[in-house]
C-alpha cells in the first residue's frame, strides 16, 4: 500500500520480522521494536542485530520509521556490552532509541550525539517540569505515563514543548508504569528486566489460616479468579480527544501478541485515524471497528486513566470471552497465476468451508476453499498447523501478508459485518 503521511503517528509493536511486515502492511507510520538484549520483552522474539539491520532497510524502503527499546535497566557489569550495542545501533541507523534508564540516556548521547531519544514509560514522567528535565538531557519524546489522564498530558505538550506519545489500545499492567516487582517475588524472574511472568493474569483463591488447605474463591467463574487481572486499553471511540490534546503519536501495545492482534488493531486504528483528521466534528466509531477488536482476544476493555473516571481502571475480577470467536486460519504468502494463492497454515483449514480475507484497505470478504494443495502438487481434504498449501477460492484471492480466517459460528450466513457494536466498559 502507498506510504501514508500523518499529522499525527500510528505507532505499532513489532515483536519478529514476520510482525513487522503485518505492522506496514496494515497502515502502521512506524514501529518499535527491541534487540534480543536490553529490552524489556525478551519473549517476544525481538532481532538479531543483522536483523535489525533488515528490519530498519526494510521499513524505511516503505517510509516506516523504526524506534528500538533499549528501556532495560542495567547492571554495572553490562554497560560495556550495551555501550557496543549503541555503537552497532549507530551504523544501523534507526530513527529513534527508545530509553528510560538515566545512565543509559548519558551513555547514548555521548556515543550517538545525533540519535533521537524516546523516553519509556517506564521513566514515568507525570509532569512537565519532569519532561523539561529530560529535554535538557536530549530527549526529544516522552511516552507519558500510563497514569495520567488527557489533561495532564495537554499541559505537558503545551508547558515543555515536547513531543509526547501515549498508549492508545492494548494489555495495561498493575503497577505503576510497569514498574512491578510481582514477578520478581513469586517466580525470580523480574519484569524490569524483560522476563515478566505475568501474574497478574494467574487464577487465585484464598487461604484462611486456621483452615489450611482449604482454597476460598474470591470471585470467580468457570475458568477461575482474577483478582489482579486489569481491562485492556481501549480508546477507538476518543481518538478526537487523542489526537486534540497535544499527542504525536497513538501507540498500541503488543510485541508478544500475535499478528491476528496487530492486523486488527492496526487496521483500525489507522481507519479512525483517517477518519477523524478527515473529519474531526462528524467522527463516528464504525460498528465493524468494535467488532473487529472485540473479537481478538481481550480482558475487557475500558478508557484508563485518560478521562478521570475512577471505575475504569478496576481490576476485572472474572475472565472475559470475546463475543465474536474469529479464529485465525493463514498468512497468504503470494498470489499465482490462474488466482491460486500460497498460504503458511496456521490452524487446521478445510477445504469447501468458508472463509474470510482480512485485507488492509478492503471490507471483510467471504470466500469458500473449492482445491486444497500440499507443497508436493498433490490435491488435499485438508491442512495443518505448519503446512505451505495452495488454494483457490470461490472469489478473487488475497495479497502477501492479508490473513485467512474462519467465518465466526455466530455471524449470520451472508452478513459479513456484524451490525451490532459491543458494549465498552468504561
Amino acid at each position: 500500500m502507498a506510504p501514508h503521511q500523518p499529522t499525527i503517528e500510528l505507532l505499532a509493536p513489532a515483536g519478529n520480522f514476520e510482525k513487522l511486515e503485518i505492522a506496514v502492511h496494515y497502515g502502521a507510520d512506524a514501529v518499535y521494536l527491541g534487540g534480543k538484549d536490553f529490552s524489556l520483552r525478551n519473549f517476544s522474539g525481538n532481532f538479531t542485530l543483522p536483523e535489525l539491520d533488515r528490519a530498519v532497510r526494510f521499513a524505511h524502503s516503505r517510509n516506516v520509521r523504526v524506534y528500538v527499546a533499549c528501556n532495560v535497566y542495567p547492571r554495572n557489569d553490562e554497560l560495556s556490552d550495551f555501550s557496543d550495542f549503541l555503537k552497532r545501533l549507530g551504523e544501523i541507523g534507526p530513527d529513534a532509541l527508545i530509553l528510560s534508564d538515566p545512565g543509559v540516556i548519558l551513555t547514548a548521547r555521548e556515543i550517538l550525539p545525533d540519535m533521537a531519544i524516546h523516553l519509556s514509560t517506564q521513566a514515568n514522567t507525570t509532569n512537565h517540569r519532569a519532561a523539561t528535565f529530560w529535554k535538557t538531557l536530549g530527549v526529544t519524546r516522552i511516552n507519558a505515563a500510563r497514569e495520567l489522564p488527557l489533561t495532564d498530558i495537554r499541559q505537558i505538550v503545551k508547558k515543555s514543548g515536547m513531543e509526547v506519545e501515549a498508549f492508545v489500545h492494548g494489555a495495561m499492567c498493575i503497577a505503576y508504569s510497569g514498574r512491578c516487582l510481582l514477578s520478581s517475588y513469586l517466580t525470580g524472574r523480574d519484569s524490569n528486566r524483560g522476563a515478566c511472568a505475568h501474574p497478574c493474569r494467574w487464577r487465585y483463591h484464598v487461604v484462611e489460616e486456621t483452615r489450611p488447605g482449604k482454597f476460598m474463591p474470591i470471585a470467580e467463574d468457570s475458568r477461575g479468579s482474577y483478582i489482579f487481572a486489569s481491562r485492556d486499553l481501549c480508546m477507538i471511540e476518543h481518538i478526537p480527544e487523542m489526537i486534540d490534546s497535544g499527542l504525536c503519536a497513538l501507540k498500541i501495545e503488543g510485541r508478544m501478541k500475535g499478528i491476528n492482534y496487530l492486523a486488527s488493531t492496526v487496521k483500525v486504528y489507522r481507519q479512525a485515524i483517517d477518519a477523524c483528521l478527515a473529519d474531526p466534528e462528524g467522527y463516528t466509531v464504525r460498528p465493524e471497528w468494535l467488532e473487529e477488536i472485540e473479537g481478538i482476544n481481550n480482558r475487557g476493555f475500558c478508557t484508563g486513566f485518560y478521562l478521570n473516571d475512577p471505575e475504569a481502571p478496576v481490576p476485572l475480577y472474572t475472565a472475559h470471552e470475546p463475543s465474536m470467536e474469529r479464529t485465525f486460519l493463514a498468512k497468504i504468502l503470494a498470489g499465482e497465476n490462474g488466482g491460486a494463492i500460497q498460504l503458511d497454515v496456521r490452524n487446521k483449514l478445510v477445504k469447501g468451508e468458508m472463509i474470510e480475507i482480512f485485507s488492509p484497505c478492503s471490507p471483510l470478504r467471504r470466500a469458500v476453499v473449492c482445491e486444497m494443495y500440499d507443497a508436493a502438487g498433490k490435491a488435499i481434504i485438508e491442512a495443518n498447523p505448519g503446512n505451505t498449501v495452495t488454494i483457490r477460492l470461490s472469489e478473487a484471492g488475497g495479497k502477501p501478508n492479508d490473513l485467512i480466517r474462519r467465518v465466526p459460528a455466530n455471524r449470520p450466513q451472508g452478513q459479513p459485518s456484524n451490525t451490532q457494536s459491543p458494549t465498552l466498559i468504561r
